[in-house]
């Protein structure tokens, strides 16, 4: 789980909560109305299904799921599988490699291990495997694009709601007593669009970002690997070149392993 994504959540609220609570003539029922949350959340979805075909649009749960709930890979533990794998070849060859792939996890990893014990010539590993990183960043792409798209509509349909909120209050104008009240919530609908794009929406797709970025360089990493085992290179060499790309905190955890 991502901590700091539950804890800003919490810490938002919290601090939205506080902000009601200490408000003079403030109360929490003034800010919850739901037909208004109805047109922003409903609306912001819908357009979103409109901008996005169907197929794409169902993963959208799987999407939050994984700003909320990560499993990136980590980068020591694919540097000393590579590591292993380099000695291996260095000693015994390349075609010994096979009895090490049951062992190996990363499906990235295994596909280039496999390609070089088939006897895969290097310039058609790499760029086999790059062309699996760039088919992962559109994917990765294709999910930022979900949340960004959410994230524009929502204030939109907050506007929208506004409106339709003015124009039924300004019909009612015979009630002089109900114009307040009739304007709080007509602004509601705008409040709960920044809310959703700012609180959820696009802070979802930063984070997102982030860890594809992660992704990528790793199996960057995973390249650089395979492509140094096809070569021959030494094992030690191959340890220092794949270590330049860990901080030197990760480098102590990684040699105290």
């Amino acid at each position: 789980m991502d901590k700091a994504t539950i804890i800003g959540i919490v810490l938002t609220a919290a601090l939205l909560l506080g902000a009601i609570a200490i408000a003079p003539g403030s109360s929490f029922a003034a800010f919850i109305d739901y037909p208004s949350l109805a047109v922003v959340v409903g609306g912001g979805i819908a357009a979103t299904m409109i901008a996005y075909p169907m197929g794409p649009f169902l993963t959208m749960p799987i999407i939050v799921k994984k700003a909320i709930l990560p499993n990136p890979p980590a980068m020591a533990p694919a540097i000393k599988t590579l590591v292993e794998c380099a000695e291996i070849a260095r000693k015994e060859g390349v075609m010994a490699l096979e009895n090490k792939t049951a062992d190996i996890d990363d499906p990235f990893i295994l596909l280039g291990i496999q390609m070089a014990v088939d006897g895969s010539p290097g310039e058609l590993i790499e760029s086999v495997m790059r062309s699996e990183m760039q088919a992962t960043a559109a994917r990765h792409s294709s999910g930022k694009g979900l949340l960004e798209t959410l994230g524009r509509y929502a204030p939109a349909f907050g506007m929208i709601g506004t409106l339709l909120g003015l124009i039924i209050m300004l019909g009612n104008m015979d009630d002089p007593a109900a114009i307040g009240p009739g304007m709080a919530v007509a602004l509601l609908t705008t409040l709960y669009g920044a809310l959703v794009s700012n609180v959820i929406a696009l802070p979802f797709a930063d984070k997102l970002i982030y860890y594809a970025k992660k992704e990528m360089q790793i199996r960057e990493v995973v390249v650089q690997g395979i492509m140094a085992i096809q070569n021959g290179d030494n094992p030690r060499v191959v340890d220092q070149k794949l270590s330049t790309f860990l901080s030197q905190k990760e480098r102590a955890v990684k040699d105290a392993a």
